[in-house]
């Protein structure tokens, strides 16, 4: 049956509104980037040290409790949460997406410093914590083991173990020397092109947020290619990039070369130390440099996985029963 001309001048209409609806702005909160914890009731978070932290946890909260701690600077920690499943096992597991980064609150440039993140995670502590006695440890990853580990050194007697999946370094010479090799992508590349793609298109002040963070997200895309070094098995999941607090950190280093690890020989309680089997950019050699500022350390090698060796099956299955075991020792 063909349609009346009543039917067929109903859905042209449609279409035309459809065809004229005002076009969305990328600078409207939620059109270009999902919406922060600050932006969204609906997000999980936690307010703490004047910002608004997407945040959750789970487990029984009398349970030692596992903080983890996602790499970047400027990542968030979709990609880690496997970790819950340590929840099943006896722990509180607590998740926070670090200040500027994933769906917690933005900040100015100027306003990141190290001392705020110490604040940050301090502050994170004290609101998950049951008790005095609790036993609270750090699992980080890259970045995120950094932080870990420059937390411990600036306060040595108040975490009670730490695991560290593949820390750039500690100081601040070897993660530039990991940063060389880790981010060696050909030039001309697939992976590379997809990073820079768009930047002959949009164009940011210093704190625009969602612009900037969606230009990141570009570049955090080629860590998952197949000429990347790091050996990932695949694109990590995400919320959203935090571009700002990445250069401010990025930048911080290159201005303050830190070394993270003056306090180090004071924490004698064993460091489990992780690093993968196909990350052509790390390799023992440089997992035995950056760990020897630990005087007790566990070295791990996953096997069958790269740097993404927390975020997918085959490397955490492999990875998951050594860092039980370790966190039971010290229970």
């Amino acid at each position: 049956m063909k349609p009346t001309k009543s039917v067929l001048a109903a859905f042209f209409s449609g279409m035309l509104m459809f065809a004229c609806e005002p076009e969305l702005s990328i600078h409207e909160s939620g059109n270009l980037v999902a919406k922060t914890a600050d932006q969204d009731s609906s997000v999980p978070s936690i307010y703490v040290n004047g910002a608004q932290l997407h945040a959750e946890a789970f487990g029984d909260p009398d349970d030692p409790m596992i903080v983890v701690l996602h790499g970047g600077p400027g990542e968030d920690y979709r990609d880690l949460l496997n970790c819950k499943e340590f929840a099943n096992d006896g722990y509180r597991v607590v998740f926070y997406d670090q200040r500027g980064a994933g769906l917690s609150e933005r900040f100015p440039h100027s306003t990141y410093t190290m001392q705020v993140l110490y604040d940050d995670l301090t502050a994170v502590i004290s609101y998950y914590k049951a008790s005095p006695t609790q036993p609270v440890f750090l699992l980080g990853h890259s970045w995120g083991a950094m932080l870990a580990t420059a937390y411990i050194n600036q306060y040595p007697s108040v975490i009670n173990g730490a695991i560290l999946g593949e820390p750039g370094g500690f100081k601040w010479d070897d993660v530039e020397d990991y940063l060389s090799r880790s981010r060696d992508f050909r030039l001309f590349s697939e992976g590379l092109n997809d990073a820079v793609y768009m930047e002959q298109f949009i164009t940011a002040k210093e704190n625009d947020h969602a612009l900037l963070d969606y230009k990141f997200q570009l570049w955090a895309t080629a860590d998952g290619g197949e000429d990347s070094p790091t050996g990932n098995e695949g694109k990590l999941p995400y919320w959203r990039s935090g571009a700002v607090t990445s250069n401010a950190y990025m930048e911080w280093g290159d201005e303050h070369r830190p070394d993270w690890t003056t306090n180090l020989q004071q924490y004698t309680t064993k460091v489990l130390f992780i690093y993968s089997e196909n990350n052509e950019a790390y390799g023992l050699a440089h997992a035995q440099k950056v760990s020897s500022a630990y005087p007790n350390v566990q070295l791990f090698e996953t096997l069958n996985a790269g740097h993404d060796m927390l975020s997918f099956p085959r490397g955490w299955n492999n990875t998951y029963p050594v860092m039980l075991e370790y966190l039971n020792a010290l229970k």
